[in-house]
């Protein structure tokens, strides 16, 4: 049985995503191309527990065959034979499955290991799996979708959430962490600081929330505080002061309450997987630190110390030349297995892999870097007054087209702006001529509720979940058509089959951005439209004609 070995295509279009991974001449990694007649056709049992079986069916539905990223998942990540610990990039196009593509091997691992013996715990959690997603929400969904798969063959996942229960030893915050380690709920809490040990499978979370809680809150304030002050000019010193027993205080605290760090709340010893979902995000400049320094320390508490180095950053731009040798710098070898996964991987990313994990293997869609082909593109141009009434009007010119359908539902408009200040004012707008609407930014008062309910209605909900809950009797207030953000949302959550138009309001940023953007449409193959806002003719239309021939070459 042979395998097509590929490197990514270096013509490719726009801003040469994959250009780092054509260019790194040191490149040792291989990557494993889909080919027809090698790959499973099917979900089948082996490789799947039954019960894991029967729950994709539940999901996707009894005739549902895997997608090209879950039959390379399928074939290489059930039977792998490289040693003990794996590394595996997955990349394929937006709306493919890939969290199914690695939440199937992991839980699987999980479930036939679970009864290893293992050292007696020191803190409340102690997981065997950590999936790290960029936002809360994406966190939320993902820890869903694992509870989806879990239906059958039982396995516990918690998803770590910012806050709707308070870090204190009440019996209330424990009795709610405690419900949520059982089950209930969508999993989201912090953990009580005298809560006991509960088995804990899965964590789900954003890098920053789990470095919280295996460090203790209030971990890095110190160092936040510092680097405030060298941006503001001040010295550090006066941000702290000294109270009697020699501990520090704020300055400003009129209470003067010493500074000391939480008690850590998570151990990471028993950590065996580690998935890194939109490794692109997770490794870029807003990100890297966290997560290299979260795998680092995973690494360590395992016995088995990796380097890390907070100067060394990851390159943020293609053109910037690396700044040491790839064979000065160490590969690194972790001691769990390693997925990450993305849509998009960017020279950047592909540089850092390529010098620090050289033996890992990246299994590749054949349309990585391109759109969905049930996502049509549509150019609507400015009107040259109120752009806010042109979207207006395509909103309900889109509603109008609906009623003359058999189905007569209106579907859902996603409308991405690259500005917070343009998300509000046309929410303001379309909320003044009737049409209601969610305007998520990420400091929306939305986004503090601690759950993913300002997400009603737009994302996509498990059939086994739908058919588990019943419809509540009596009124119920009718859910948004409309949702405008920015790229907040157009990382990796999957929007309900719904949402048949994206609307791009303002010239996308780049094409990674835009990618990601039309992606949240088109998704598991269903039809999907992106309306691709811009001047046509006159001063700016060069922009917009640019803008045009880059997405034709992404759809091609």
């Amino acid at each position: 049985m042979h395998h097509v070995l590929k490197r990514f295509a270096s013509n490719h279009p726009l801003e040469r995503l994959d250009q780092g991974i054509e260019q790194s001449g040191h490149l040792k990694s291989t990557t494993l191309w889909d080919t027809s007649g090698i790959l499973p056709q099917n979900f089948t049992s082996p490789p799947l527990l039954p019960g894991l079986l029967a729950s994709v069916k539940d999901i996707l539905g009894p005739d549902a065959r895997p997608t090209s990223i879950q039959a390379l998942s399928l074939k290489h990540l059930f039977h792998s034979t490289l040693g003990k610990w794996h590394e595996f990039l997955l990349a394929s196009e937006t709306g493919s499955g890939k969290s199914m593509a690695y939440l199937l091997p992991m839980l699987q691992n999980l479930k036939a290991t679970e009864q290893a013996p293992r050292p007696p715990p020191q803190h409340a959690v102690n997981p065997r799996a950590l999936v790290l997603a960029p936002t809360h929400e994406l966190s939320r969904q993902l820890a869903g979708f694992a509870k989806a798969l879990l239906h059958r063959e039982k396995l516990r996942v918690l998803c770590a959430s910012r806050a709707n229960v308070p870090n204190s030893g009440g019996r209330a915050s424990q009795m709610a962490a405690e419900q949520q380690l059982a089950g209930d709920g969508e999993g989201e809490f912090t953990v009580s600081a005298g809560g006991k040990s509960r088995p804990v499978d899965v964590l789900v979370g954003t890098p920053a929330k789990v470095l919280e809680m295996a460090k203790g809150r209030g971990w890095d304030w110190e160092r936040k505080d510092k680097e405030k002050a060298e941006k503001e000019g001040r010295n550090i010193e006066d941000t702290w002061e000294r109270d009697e027993k020699g501990r520090k205080i704020r300055s400003s605290d009129k209470e003067r309450r010493p500074w000391v760090p939480g008690t850590p709340e998570m151990g990471l010893e028993g950590i065996e997987w580690v998935i890194v979902d939109e490794a692109d995000v997770l490794f870029d400049p807003d990100f890297q630190e966290s997560t290299r320094m979260l795998l680092a320390d995973i690494a360590s508490a395992r016995g088995t110390p990796v380097p890390f180095d907070p100067a060394d950053a990851i390159l943020s731009k293609p053109s910037q030349p690396p700044t040491t040798a790839p064979e000065a710098t160490p590969a690194f070898t972790y001691p769990f297995n390693l997925i990450l996964t993305t849509a998009t991987i960017p020279s950047s990313l592909a540089s850092y892999l390529a010098t620090h994990h050289p033996t890992l293997t990246r299994l590749a869609s054949p349309r990585l870097h391109r759109l969905p082909t049930t996502l049509q593109t549509e150019y609507a141009h400015w009107t040259g007054g109120n752009r806010n009434a042109d979207i207006e009007r395509r909103i309900r010119r889109v509603w109008a087209e609906d009623a003359t359908k058999s189905t007569g539902g209106r579907s859902r408009v996603l409308v991405f702006c690259n500005r917070s200040t343009k998300v509000e004012d046309l929410g303001h707008y379309l909320e003044e001529k009737g049409i209601a609407n969610v305007a998520l930014t990420s400091t929306g008062a939305a986004r503090k509720r601690g759950s993913n309910h300002h997400l009603d209605g737009f994302l996509r909900t498990p059939l086994n979940a739908e058919a588990a809950e019943p419809k509540k009797e009596g009124s119920v207030k009718e859910l948004p058509y409309v949702m405008i953000t920015t790229s907040l949302l157009s990382r990796g959550l999957d929007f309900a089959p719904s949402i048949k138009h994206v609307f791009i309001m303002d010239e996308p940023r780049n094409m990674v951005d835009f990618l990601h953007r039309a992606g949240r449409s088109g998704r598991a193959g269903e039809r999907g439209k992106v309306v691709i806002f811009g001047k046509m003719s006159g001063r700016g239309s060069d922009s917009t004609r640019e803008v045009r021939k880059k997405v034709g070459a992404l759809a091609a």
